[in-house]
């Protein structure tokens, strides 16, 4: 995607008014040379900005400049002992990695920055023993968080996730939100990790809160259906229309509609995506369930 058409989006997404971007991708948006101008042009235009990514090629001379601007950045890492195994890299990337997040939580404390550093990791069961490395780790480095979440297949069972095995992980789960501190928070992301990788509902309604996009600019309900076998569900791509336009038109309604009538989210898709928990929250209102009022003031509430 060129800067123009980067620019138009977030144009177009504060005139209808989009409140958050969080560039995450299929891919890995440091690749695009233009991410950190985005960001500030995204910021610019009253949205919020946030950032997830490996960490590998994110410039740390461009850090001083976009942290001001983020809600939060997010580092992706897996792996301590196994990093090179498991992102399927060299492992003195790591080194590189670990020295920005160094570099990043340096520049916000320097500074006094609002903006939120963490990790995540996507935990296989597999490397069950890298949880309490990586926890030790980010908490070495100063971050606001280490969260842990679960492995995401397609219906299909490609990746092969096992999901009765993360029940025997609870243990080392356990141990590390011990490690939390007043200043340092280890999440697990339980109420997935324990699902059995089994949603409760069957339609998509989060898709009209979270809309996706592929690097390619292909706007879909979710990431997900990127896949040309979805072709039916894609909307369009904002290299070739403007995002409003798209927005606005017919075939944008039709696709949420048919998500939330005919499509089944228990089989014809995969398991536990991102819009996972704002799904179950809708299916619950829509059906007449009650759910939880918040009790307290959450962090980063334009980011659903």
């Amino acid at each position: 995607m060129t800067p123009d058409v980067i620019n138009r989006f977030l144009d177009d997404a504060a005139e209808i008014g989009v409140k958050a971007v969080s560039f995450v991708s299929d891919g890995e948006s440091t690749c695009h040379p233009y991410l950190y101008d985005a960001i500030l042009r995204g910021k610019a235009n009253g949205l919020d900005m946030a950032l997830g990514t490996n960490g590998y090629l994110l410039r740390d001379e461009r850090l001083p400049e976009i942290l001001p601007q983020l809600t939060y950045l997010r580092f992706n890492i897996s792996g301590v002992s196994d990093y090179a195994k498991i992102h399927g890299c060299k492992q003195g990337c790591f080194e590189k990695v670990v020295g920005t997040m160094k570099r990043a939580v340096a520049i916000k404390k320097h500074l006094g920055l609002p903006v939120t550093i963490g990790t995540q990791m996507v935990l296989m069961p597999s490397f069950a023993d890298q949880v309490l490395p990586l926890a030790e780790l980010s908490k070495e480095l100063g971050v606001d968080y280490f969260v842990i979440k679960h492995c995401s297949d397609d219906e299909r069972h490609t990746i092969g996730v096992d999901y009765e095995k993360y029940h025997d992980l609870v243990s080392i789960l356990e141990q590390a939100e011990a490690l939390t501190t007043d200043d340092f928070l280890v999440k697990a992301k339980w109420s997935k990790l324990m699902s059995d990788g089994k949603r409760n509902y069957h339609r998509c309604y989060g898709a009209a809160f979270i809309p996706q996009f592929s690097g390619s600019g292909l706007v879909a309900p979710c990431g997900m259906l990127f896949n040309n076998r979805y072709k039916k569900y894609h909307i369009g791509n904002i290299a070739e229309q403007g995002f409003k336009e798209i927005w606005q038109s017919g075939r944008y309604r039709e696709v949420l509609n048919e998500l939330a009538t005919n499509f089944d989210a228990q089989t014809m898709c995969g398991s536990l995506c991102l819009q996972h928990k704002c799904n179950e929250y809708l299916d619950a209102v829509k059906n007449g369930m009650p759910v939880a009022a918040e009790t307290k003031t959450k962090q980063h509430v334009n980011f659903v």
